[in-house]
């Protein structure tokens, strides 16, 4: 998004608008290209309202940080569909190593907040997805079985690209790709995400008190999740 960012804000109104086979983001009349130099449109009037909005929001100078759903909406037009083998590659990795799988020795507290948080997913994970995975403790790797990669691969090949990029950033965020699924089927909310993918951290937190660092770097993973979690919303999207 380098394009944009830092630009002078150069309209005066952003809006969306309707064209042949979907709805675009117009600024003073004229459609916003990607870019890449493509069209940016999607299937959702929602969605490209609220990307017009992210669009009107913005002050004298353009900020891409500030416009989530417009990142990820150029991702996934731009991107995703010359790297989605590529990203898929990704997400198996990140099946390979789920936050999730790996759970702590001690102390009691942990283990046990661990296992009351983080199971049902894992259980959810085996019995919805037919993804069984291996749980151990410690920070070794384990190989998990390859018919739960191979059943993960499934559903996240299954996404069409605006569903993919969002999976793939919420994936990102938490470190884990049953957090990702889980969000765009709509068995968790973002905050239920965010509060697994930071719950190790919170915990310490709890122990040995608070860091500005680190509590910056849950702010910006909590809110990754969020724009995934709206993305998706207002894509319409089925859920499983």
């Amino acid at each position: 998004m380098s394009t944009w960012q830092g630009a002078k804000k150069f309209y005066r109104d952003a809006r969306a608008g309707e064209e042949e086979g979907g709805f675009v983001i117009l600024l003073d009349d004229r459609p916003i290209r990607t870019p890449a130099g493509k069209s940016m449109a999607v299937g959702s009037e929602e969605l490209a309202r609220a990307i017009a909005e992210e669009w009107a929001d913005q002050d004298e100078t353009l900020d891409v940080e500030t416009m989530p759903l417009t990142r990820l909406t150029a991702t996934a037009i731009d991107r995703v569909e010359a790297k989605r083998e590529e990203m898929h590659e990704v997400m198996r990795a990140f099946a390979g190593t789920d936050l999730l799988c790996y759970r702590a020795e001690e102390p009691p507290e942990l283990v046990q907040r661990q296992t009351d948080r983080w199971q049902p997913l894992v259980d959810w994970a085996a019995t919805i997805l037919d993804a069984p995975l291996t749980v151990t403790t410690g920070v070794i790797p384990v190989n998990q079985p390859d018919a739960a990669i191979r059943a993960l691969s499934a559903v996240v090949e299954g996404y069409d690209h605006f569903q993919l990029v969002a999976v793939s950033s919420a994936t990102a965020a938490a470190g884990s790709v049953v957090i990702g699924v889980a969000l765009e089927a709509g068995r968790i909310t973002a905050e239920e995400a965010g509060d697994l993918a930071l719950l190790d951290e919170e915990f310490q937190m709890e122990l040995w008190g608070q860091d500005a660092e680190a509590l910056a770097r849950h702010r910006r993973i909590r809110a990754d999740i969020e724009a995934a979690a709206r993305f998706l919303a207002l894509l319409g999207g089925s859920r499983a």
